[in-house]
């Protein structure tokens, strides 16, 4: 059973929910891990091809939407490979997904296949095909007044809001995080900022974000494709 809607939505990273407590003034070290290797772009059980958003489990297994393989693959924690847990199988395809999440209650993942123009249903343990659970849709997302002052955005692309209605963003174009607390006027840059690159204190064209339970941030890098975490400190 799927739903089908004749309008065009506007969001290429979904909006979601952080369920960790953070608090308002927590910070992340400046340096990040590489905990998805950027091992140069490819179609390799090590490698992504221009990645988009991530989902991080309870056990820290990290879940990436490889848009250009066209597939969903898992991470193990300490892994030095990735598993398709999702796509690549013939007839039954992704085309360019952006997100990914877990429906916990069924065991499936939820993806955002963007270029089918649909969200998909897909079995997380051994899952062949997945079921179109909302058809004919097109996300897309997009900033106003660019910039990169502490009231401005350029290109915003990923999204997270935590229990205290603080709002994170991957501002791609400055490369860079940026925090809005509740009720604040401008902007505090939490990661990056140092110029595009591939060094620990750069991200270069950041995407998707999301923490951990123990919450730590986690950000894929569209251009160096790689996931990076910052360990809060």
């Amino acid at each position: 059973m799927f739903m089908s809607t004749p309008y065009f939505c506007f969001i290429l990273v979904p909006l979601r929910a952080s369920t960790v407590d953070i608090h308002p003034n927590a910070t992340w070290s400046t340096n990040s891990i590489a905990v998805v290797e950027g091992n140069g772009q490819g179609s390799g059980t090590n490698q992504l091809h221009y990645p988009c958003g991530l989902y991080v489990d309870e056990d820290l297994t990290i879940y990436v939407a490889d848009n250009y393989n066209h597939r969903i693959v898992e991470w193990k924690s300490g892994a030095t490979n990735g598993k398709v847990v999702a796509g690549g199988n013939g007839d039954h395809q992704l085309n360019g997904p952006t997100d990914v999440i877990i429906d916990k209650e069924s065991d499936n993942l939820i993806i955002s296949d963007y270029e089918n123009k649909r969200v998909v249903r897909w079995p997380r343990r051994n899952g062949t095909r997945g079921e179109t659970i909302i058809a004919n849709i097109a996300c897309y997302a997009s900033g106003q007044e660019q910039g990169n002052n502490l009231k401005q955005l350029d290109h915003p692309k990923g999204v997270v809001v935590d229990q205290l209605d603080t709002v994170y963003v991957t501002d791609a174009g400055d490369n860079r995080i940026i925090r809005w607390p509740k009720l604040a006027t401008q902007e505090t840059v939490i990661i990056g900022g140092n110029d595009e690159g591939a060094q620990a204190n750069q991200i270069w064209n950041p995407i998707g974000l999301t923490f951990d339970l123990h919450g730590n941030l986690y950000v894929v890098e569209y251009w160096n494709n790689r996931v990076q975490k910052f360990n809060t400190s």
